[in-house]
């Protein structure tokens, strides 16, 4: 009995109030399924979406310009003038009269070397000149002794020949008349005629001997003015071995090592002008067509720009790098010191109409380049962007971006794994 009526009870239909309710219940754990669920996706993105605090970053606002373009070097600022004192001979140092940093006027002693044996040397000089002065004196008297000798016999060959040929015309005049003979006209002619050949022979003699004396008196000549030269070269040795400063400037080197020995042309002293500055810059060589003697150039000194020109290249390349020099339009500026590094732009190609942005630490060179960029107030998006030359002010946007966007030109390196980033 008991079970019929609980297979009627289990038969009944449920009531359509009580199934609205089951199924609004159902309908609540799903929806409240779906929004856990988003919560947890939301509470994901956001978690993704690092953010990045305003005064972190520099957003600069993209434009259409003339840009300049130029390639960077580094520089360093070295005096406009700087003279290097080597020493002249090979000696050592007896007293130092001057300390780096001092300042000096022309003439100032700087220090004293050992001059004994360079002063021997001189004096050795000066009796070599007086010896081949006196070597030449005498062949000069034994030039015109001999040639006197020679022009002597001559003349006497020729009063020989003179009588020969008077001789020889008796003869002929004796012969004529029948009172001579003919074997001693013979004779006679025989005699002036060898009489002849003597003198003629003589004179050639002379002229030879005339200019032999000559040849020896130029090499005499020549001798005594290279020992002249020589003397003339060691005393201007010794007055430069009295080191003294060339010009006024700023002594920022001395060697001050007393008693020490230097060998000739060692370095000793450096004079400066540290009141004028230029700048040497050094760049890769791949960039060694786009730096030319002339070309305009910006050295910035901290916040400072300084304008110049490139005043000299060298031709060759060292170690991959060419080495170049700025003039400085302003180069007494207070900001220079001897030794400051720089950064120094070359201008190159002028570009026209071309879009831009402000040049900051993102850019390394014309390339592909993953930038944020900012979409709308407070988000900022990575897009891939080209970029091309560059100046020190503006870099030419090649594709990506178009006046108006604005981007982060600091260095987001931190960020380089992130897509989207928040504003905080």
């Amino acid at each position: 009995m008991s079970k019929i009526h609980l297979k009627n009870a289990m038969d009944r239909e449920i009531p359509k109030e009580e199934l609205r309710k089951m199924k609004r219940k159902r309908y609540i754990t799903i929806g409240c399924t779906v929004v856990a669920v988003a919560v947890v996706m939301a509470g994901v993105m956001m978690l993704s979406r690092t953010g990045v605090s305003r005064k972190d970053i520099v957003i600069a606002t993209v434009d259409r310009g003339t840009i300049q373009s130029s390639v960077s070097a580094s520089g360093k600022v070295v005096p406009a003038f700087e003279e290097i004192i080597n020493s002249p001979i090979a000696t050592r140092i007896v007293e130092v009269y001057r300390k780096a940093g001092d300042s000096v006027s022309v003439g100032t002693p700087l220090l004293r070397l050992d001059l004994q044996t360079a002063e021997t040397e001189l004096n050795k000089l000066m009796d070599q000149i007086e010896m081949r002065r006196h070597e030449l004196d005498q062949q000069r008297v034994n030039n015109a002794t001999q040639l006197s000798d020679l022009e002597m016999q001559i003349k006497v060959k020729a009063m020989t020949v003179d009588r020969m040929a008077v001789e020889l015309r008796n003869e002929r005049y004796l012969d004529s008349l029948g009172s001579g003979t003919g074997d001693k006209v013979k004779q006679v002619e025989l005699e002036y005629n060898t009489g002849k050949l003597e003198l003629e022979q003589m004179r050639l003699r002379l002229d030879n001997e005339r200019k032999v004396s000559d040849a020896n008196l130029r090499l005499k000549e020549l001798e005594l003015n290279i020992t002249g030269k020589s003397l003339g070269e060691m005393q201007r040795t010794l007055d430069d071995a009295q080191i003294r400063a060339p010009r006024e400037a700023t002594l920022t080197y001395i060697n001050n090592q007393v008693g020490q020995k230097i060998s000739e042309g060692e370095q000793i002293a450096i004079i400066s002008d540290l009141s004028h500055f230029k700048v040497e810059g050094e760049i890769a060589d791949s960039y060694g067509d786009r730096v030319m003697v002339g070309a305009d150039a910006v050295v910035r000194v901290g916040r400072d720009r300084l304008l110049g020109k490139v005043s000299n290249v060298t031709p060759l390349s060292r170690n991959g790098v060419i080495a170049f020099t700025v003039q400085l339009d302003d180069d007494s500026n207070n900001r220079l010191r001897s030794g400051l590094k720089t950064d120094v732009y070359v201008m190159c190609d002028v570009i026209e109409d071309a879009v831009r942005v402000t040049n900051g630490a993102f850019y390394n060179g014309p390339g592909d380049y993953e930038i944020f960029v900012l979409d709308g107030d407070d988000e900022l998006v990575k897009r891939k962007i080209s970029f091309g030359d560059s100046n020190f002010e503006y870099v030419e946007v090649k594709n990506g971006l178009q006046p108006g966007d604005r981007i982060v030109i600091n260095d987001m390196k931190e960020f380089k794994s992130r897509k989207t980033l928040k504003i905080k």
